[in-house]
């Protein structure tokens, strides 16, 4: 059975608690801070609501089995049948790395060995965010975009309702949004371009350089 073997991944603490299950990790920021590019009502219902509800169901779908003492990497590769365990696991980890790559006052590019991985893979990294940004614009209905790092180097790559790249063996994600309405329609309405746009303004690239390096 394939194991999880990749790096990760977030400058969150690990929410593992033994036999307790997972808990909602905090934000480390406020949710009016990503303003005004994501505002601070879609923030708490997103945050306090829909992260808070995967983990709760992940906890229940987990409790008293042989998964509950399980890391959420490897729940998720070998539980990926269990449409519990995929959807709600899939749904704490995705946004547990969506809420760390993001901070107020980011942006911009990122340096160093993540910006050398960008232009190789890509030639670039306006190439690089122009292949993201049409894998978050074309992913039809709700799902997510990735960068990953794979072996041979980075990919993009586009995934349906909350499953992500560690449970299809595509790579390890770096950075991932969420296109799922609930996380732009209060803002943008129909508008998943702009939000898209706006989103790259809050971007943490120290956070998402971190996670590379603990993927390569």
């Amino acid at each position: 059975m394939r194991k999880y073997s990749g790096g990760l991944i977030s400058n969150t603490p690990n929410p593992m608690l033994d036999t307790m299950g997972f808990d909602l990790p905090e934000l480390g920021y406020a949710y009016d801070a990503l303003e005004p590019h994501i505002d601070a009502e879609t923030m708490e219902l997103h945050h306090s609501k829909h992260h808070a509800g995967y983990t709760a169901k992940l906890n229940a779908a987990i409790e008293g089995t042989e998964m509950d003492d399980m890391g959420i990497e490897n729940l998720m590769i070998e539980h990926f049948d269990n449409a519990a365990v995929r959807n709600n696991g899939g749904g704490y980890w995705n946004h547990r790395m969506f809420w760390s790559t993001m901070s107020p006052n980011s942006g911009g590019e990122p340096s160093g060995d993540l910006a050398n991985a960008i232009a190789d893979s890509f030639g670039s990294f306006d190439s690089m965010k122009e292949q993201f940004s049409n894998a978050a614009m074309t992913r039809f209905g709700s799902g997510w975009a990735w960068l990953c790092v794979t072996h041979g180097g980075l990919c993009i790559c586009s995934t349906p309702n909350q499953d992500n790249p560690i449970m299809t063996g595509e790579g390890v994600p770096i950075l991932g949004l969420d296109v799922w309405e609930h996380a732009y329609y209060k803002n943008y309405g129909p508008g998943r371009a702009t939000y898209i746009e706006a989103w790259w303004n809050v971007v943490n690239w120290p956070a998402v350089a971190e996670n590379y390096m603990g993927a390569i």
